[in-house]
């Protein structure tokens, strides 16, 4: 897995993430809008869901390696009324924030990614929450007509920390072998192996190699790559756009094929 972000650099950007989303919240006409790219939610759910787990996930990291009982038990509910909303939502991030700082980035933490390339650290946690910050951002900014692109650094690390902890498993790929490339305009490569023995992903020392038609034909290339902005990157990845938004060569099924693979199935 390739360097992360620093913590404290990890932190501020969930604070920043997460000012957006309040101001995307603030400025919505109507908290009872469907949420496009979540369309089973309004943006008041996707506002609970931020709220919730934000608070969730700061008792976890509290409780260290044991996994923690659900902060949204017993709490109050997320407010309805706007201000009290926001309010609430600011509230959960600091609860966030504050059990990060107080755990620092190595200190172990219950994960739901055992068979990743992720640690289970509250430095892990901390990397993940900016991602999840981050896209939920987009969720709510498209809902209000001004989405935008993720930051740099935010989206660059984004596409690293989602195919590190989101995709790489030990369980196997029912398909046959592949390596699929992303690459980013801005400049950095990941390549992700698809076998028998799970899922594993790495950086690219350069810009990629030519495709081949089968990843065991030859270790240096791919059967299939996507490319784009680092930010559509990480937004094909969470499923906010299609791939085929992207410039994508080689064996196209595949990105169908990793869009409905479930390892836990």
């Amino acid at each position: 897995m390739t360097t992360a972000l620093e913590f404290p650099v990890l932190l501020r950007l969930i604070d920043e993430r997460s000012t957006a989303f309040r101001a995307a919240i603030a400025s919505a006409p109507s908290l009872d809008v469907q949420v496009p790219t979540c369309p089973e939610w309004t943006l008041f759910d996707l506002a609970q869901h931020i709220g919730e787990g934000r608070r969730d996930w700061a008792a976890t990291v509290a409780a260290g390696p044991a996994p923690a009982k659900s902060a949204a038990e017993g709490a109050p509910a997320a407010p309805r009324e706007r201000e009290a909303l926001l309010a609430w939502l600011a509230e959960s991030t600091e609860q966030l924030l504050d059990a990060l700082w107080k755990a620092g980035p190595d200190r172990g933490c219950w994960t739901w990614w055992e068979t990743s390339q992720s640690p289970q650290t509250s430095g892990a946690v901390a990397r993940h929450q900016l991602q999840q910050m981050a896209v939920h951002t987009y969720d709510a900014q498209i809902t209000v007509g001004a989405p935008q692109p993720l930051p740099d650094e935010v989206a660059l690390d984004g596409v690293d920390e989602f195919l590190s902890t989101c995709v790489a498993t030990t369980s196997a790929w029912p398909h046959k072998p592949a390596a699929i490339d992303f690459h980013a305009s801005e400049g950095r490569s990941w390549r992700l192996s698809l076998s028998a023995d799970g899922a594993r992903t790495a950086r690219l020392p350069g810009p990629g190699t030519m495709l081949a038609t089968a990843a065991d034909q030859d270790p240096d290339v791919a059967s299939a790559s996507a490319r784009g902005t680092a930010s559509e990157l990480v937004f094909i990845l969470h499923d906010r756009i299609p791939f085929n938004s992207l410039k994508l060569d080689g064996d196209r099924g595949l990105f169908e094929q990793l869009s409905a693979w479930d390892p836990d199935e």
